[in-house]
C-alpha cells in the first residue's frame, strides 16, 4: 500500500519546479507520483494522509555526526549505531555519515567493522566520515592528542576495506602529510573526498600543495583568517570550488559569521552539519567524547577546559537557524541541508523530491516551527513518538 500525503505545500529542491502548492505526493520506499491535487487519481490501495497547511521538504543529509541519544560511532557496536541513526532520522536526517574521531588504530578499525554491519541493515547510512587521526595537534579541538598521527594511505585503505568501501569523506591536515599529493591522489582514486580540518596550513601551502575540495566545520579548529595570512578559513572563502561545512547552532559560529560565510560562499557551497556527539538529546549533564569528560549545559557541550566538544544540535534546528541567521530562503536552506550533499557525494537518489527518488522527506507545520514527521525510504519516524536513548 502506498502512502499519499495530500493538500501540502511541497518544496522539491529542484530548480525547474521548486514548489508545488496544494499538492500531493505518493510513495512507498520511493516517490511514485507527485503534483497538484487537481492531478491526483487515488486508488483503493492508497493510504491517504491529510497534510493541510503542512510543508514538505527533502530529507536532510548529515555528513558529519559522531553520535546522539547516548550512542557514538566509536563505541563500535552495530546495533547501537542503528539506534543512533533512528534517533537522527526523527530530527529530519534521512542520509547520514557516521563519523569517527581521533582514536587508536584498533578502535577506529572496530568502528569501521560496526558501521559496515549497521549499514547492511539500515539504508539511511550512506557513508563514513573519518575525522582524524590525521590532524594537526595545534588545532586538535576536542580530539585526544595522544592518538594523532600523520596521514597514511595504508591506514585509509585498511579502514576503507573494513567499512565495506563506505568511507566517503576524510578530515585531515594536509601540512602533516609526508607526501600530500600522493595521499590526495589515493583519495581521489577511491572516490573519497578530502576535507581540510584541524589544520594549521597557510593559504600559500594549500594553494601550492593541496587539491582538497571540502572544509571541515568552517571557522572551527583551523588556522583562522587574518589580514596578513588568510589561513584555512580565508582559503575556504576565496576558492569557489571548495564546499564548506557549517555548524549553525549559534555557539560554534557567531550568527554574523554564519552570515558572512553565506554571503561569500553562497547557498550552493555550504553543507549544514550537526557535528553532534552522544549527549545530544539527553539534556544537561555529564557525557563523554573519545574518552574525555564532556559537560552539557544550555545546549553547549564542552570539555573541562571549556573547549567546544562537538554539538548537541538537532538538524531541524540547524535548518531553521540558517534562515534566521542569514535571511536565506527556504529554497536556499534546502540547498544547504540536502541538495549540496547529494550532489557532492553522488547520492543520486537523494537530495530532492522527484518521481523515482527515494521517499526521504520531512513534514513541517506551516511556519516550520515543528517537525511533525520524517519519512526515510518511506518509513515514518517522529520526535513525538519518542526516541530511544542510551543513558
Amino acid at each position: 500500500m502506498s502512502k499519499v500525503l495530500t493538500h501540502a505545500t511541497i518544496y522539491t529542491g529542484e530548480a525547474e519546479r521548486p514548489v508545488i502548492k496544494d499538492a500531493y505526493i505518493r510513495f512507498d520506499n520511493q516517490i511514485e507520483a507527485m503534483g497538484p491535487m487537481s492531478e491526483l487519481v487515488s486508488t483503493s490501495a492508497d493510504e491517504l494522509i491529510r497534510a493541510d497547511r503542512q510543508v514538505i521538504v527533502p530529507g536532510f543529509i548529515d555528513v558529519h555526526t559522531h553520535g546522539a541519544y547516548g550512542f557514538d560511532t566509536m563505541d563500535g557496536e552495530a546495533t547501537d549505531i542503528i539506534k543512533m541513526v533512528h534517533g537522527q532520522i526523527s530530527e529530519g536526517i534521512t542520509s547520514v555519515f557516521p563519523t569517527t574521531m581521533t582514536q587508536s588504530v584498533e578502535n577506529i578499525s572496530k568502528a569501521m567493522v560496526a558501521v559496515n554491519e549497521a549499514a547492511e541493515k539500515e539504508p539511511a547510512i550512506m557513508g563514513v566520515h573519518l575525522e582524524g587521526p590525521f590532524i594537526n595537534p595545534h588545532f586538535k579541538g576536542a580530539q585526544p592528542e595522544q592518538y594523532i598521527i600523520a596521514p597514511s594511505k595504508e591506514l585509509v585503505q585498511k579502514w576503507h576495506e573494513l567499512s565495506g568501501n563506505r568511507v566517503r569523506l576524510i578530515t585531515y591536515a594536509p601540512e602533516q602529510a609526508e607526501d600530500v599529493v600522493a595521499f590526495e591522489d589515493y583519495l581521489a582514486d577511491n572516490n573519497i573526498i578530502g576535507s581540510i580540518g584541524h589544520s594549521n596550513a597557510t593559504r600559500e601551502f594549500l594553494q601550492n600543495h593541496s587539491k582538497a575540495s571540502h572544509i571541515t566545520h568552517l571557522y572551527n579548529a583551523q588556522r583562522p583568517m587574518a589580514h596578513r595570512e588568510p589561513g584555512v578559513t580565508g582559503h575556504a572563502m576565496l576558492e569557489d570550488h571548495i564546499r564548506t561545512e557549517l555548524i549553525v547552532d549559534g555557539f560554534h559560529v557567531y550568527p554574523d559569521m554564519v552570515n558572512l560565510a553565506y554571503k561569500l560562499k553562497s547557498a550552493q557551497r555550504i553543507d549544514l552539519i550537526t557535528d553532534s556527539m552522544r549527549a545530544k538529546g539527553l539534556g544537561d549533564g555529564e557525557s563523554e567524547l573519545g574518552g574525555q569528560k564532556v559537560w552539557v549545559k544550555d545546549k553547549q557541550a564542552r570539555l573541562e577546559d571549556g573547549t567546544l566538544a562537538g554539538s548537541v544540535l538537532e538538524f531541524d534546528d540547524a535548518f531553521r537557524n540558517i534562515m534566521a541567521f542569514t535571511g536565506a530562503s527556504i529554497h536556499e536552506a534546502i540547498q544547504m541541508a540536502s541538495v549540496n550533499q547529494a550532489i557532492e557525494f553522488g547520492l543520486k537518489t537523494k537530495g530532492t523530491l522527484t518521481v523515482g527518488k527515494d521517499a526521504d522527506l520531512n513534514v513541517f507545520n506551516a511556519d516550520l516551527t515543528e517537525l511533525q514527521a520524517t519519512y526515510s525510504m518511506g518509513r515514518r519516524f517522529s520526535k513525538q513518538d519518542g526516541v530511544e536513548t542510551k543513558e
